[in-house]
């Protein structure tokens, strides 16, 4: 069972929070045009979310040098900076989101956020649906090593004042629930996300669900 209940709720952003696959694949087609390279199909592109941003370039472009590969990731920061000034552009929050905040804030959790995004970007995403001020410790891909590595997960709990068995991460990916594991806290897996549910199951994750509707009542250990 998890924590009962939890004393922090560290939640994954792209893919877990806010469903924003078409704008990374866009953008990440765009950057290795630029470079004069074969646009990336959507599915390995989903397959990569949450892993640093330079890592992501690499495993998508493995016949590209180092040079070229640095250039891609300046190409697609800059295309996504472009892409979010633009009126229409769109990076909804999954149904039941906003509910499952307010239902673990009021339940006395803290909550975090560790993604593989760049600080910038979060911060943008986060104004964007009026969150910026929900979260004590913001975890970003631009600081330390990125997930699987348990380092920023390490941080959060050091932020917020928690322990592990305190801790309760919140992930669509098997690099959310490896990272969880590692550092020792509670692996919940969301089945909305760009992983599939029996991979995150088989990562390790101590519980799955299938909206977010279910989630504050597997937190307080009633499901899941």
């Amino acid at each position: 069972m998890t924590p009962r209940p939890p004393a922090l709720v560290v939640f994954d952003c792209d893919g877990t929070l806010v469903d924003s696959q078409h704008a990374i694949v866009a953008c990440m087609a765009a950057a290795f045009e630029s470079e004069g390279a074969a646009a990336p199909a959507a599915g390995p592109v989903r397959r990569v979310i949450g892993l640093p941003l330079a890592e992501c370039v690499a495993r998508l472009g493995p016949d590209l040098d180092a040079d070229r590969h640095e250039r891609i990731v300046a190409a697609y920061k800059e295309h996504f900076f472009i892409l979010r000034q633009r009126p229409d552009h769109h990076e909804p929050l999954f149904p039941g989101a906003l509910e499952a905040l307010d239902a673990i804030e009021r339940s006395g959790a803290r909550l975090g956020i560790a993604t593989g995004k760049a600080r910038r970007g979060l911060l943008a995403v986060l104004e964007r649906h009026g969150l910026g001020s929900r979260f004590v410790t913001m975890q970003t891909g631009d600081i330390g090593p990125g997930k699987p590595h348990p380092a920023m997960l390490e941080r959060a709990m050091e932020e917020a004042g928690c322990t592990a068995a305190e801790t309760v991460m919140i992930g669509d990916t098997v690099f959310d629930i490896q990272m969880a594991r590692s550092a020792g806290a509670w692996a919940v897996g969301v089945a909305w996300g760009y992983h599939e549910p029996h991979e995150l199951a088989a990562a390790g994750a101590h519980r799955l669900v299938e909206e977010f509707a279910a989630l504050p009542g597997t937190l307080a250990g009633q499901g899941g």
